[in-house]
């Protein structure tokens, strides 16, 4: 099977809900993707290429972990991807920021991302973390265009409507 490497990085990386140029580790791009998986299925017509069974996506620094990954390629050669959840219903990705000693960490029960328009969008008991700060919301939509961040909640059983926030002081001179 093979898929294009630059649209997959993308897919990859964008899935963290973060820009690939600002975050990502540069150095990730040029390394190769693997996935380990229980069972893949490619359908070449539709490209779609559905992995399941505790499936773990590496690329250099960056990992993405659930229980399914799905990734389908449009007509015009963009790619969407949808990541579900693991053992305990989330899926997860972790990349180290480019030249910092520090991790960009989510999770989600779904996480989906379009290289189109370079959203990321998370949904239900979404969390992302970046050194110290946090975001947390039943849904949390990242712009990577824009590096802007969008997150709400509901009110429902268990939770209380509330988005919750955590950010860390800066130092500065």
């Amino acid at each position: 099977m093979k898929l294009n490497r630059f649209h997959v990085t993308c897919l990859l990386c964008a899935l963290l809900g973060f820009p690939v140029t600002a975050f990502a580790e540069r150095a990730d791009r040029d390394q190769p993707v693997n996935i380990e998986a229980d069972r893949v299925t490619v359908d070449d017509r539709s490209k779609t290429h559905t992995f399941e069974g505790n499936v773990i996506l590496t690329q250099g620094s960056l990992s993405i972990r659930g229980e399914r990954l799905v990734v389908m390629q449009g007509a015009d050669g963009f790619e969407t991807g949808i990541a579900t959840g693991g053992q305990d219903g989330l899926a997860r990705f972790r990349q180290r920021r480019e030249g910092l000693d520090e991790y960009v960490e989510g999770e989600a029960v779904r996480i989906e991302y379009d290289t189109r328009s370079e959203q990321a969008k998370l949904f239900e008991r979404a969390k992302v973390r970046s050194g110290g700060d946090e975001v947390r919301g039943d849904y949390i939509e990242y712009d990577a265009l824009t590096e802007q961040y969008a997150a709400r909640s509901q009110r429902s059983a268990g939770s209380d409507g509330r988005v919750r926030a955590v950010i860390q002081p800066r130092g500065g001179n």
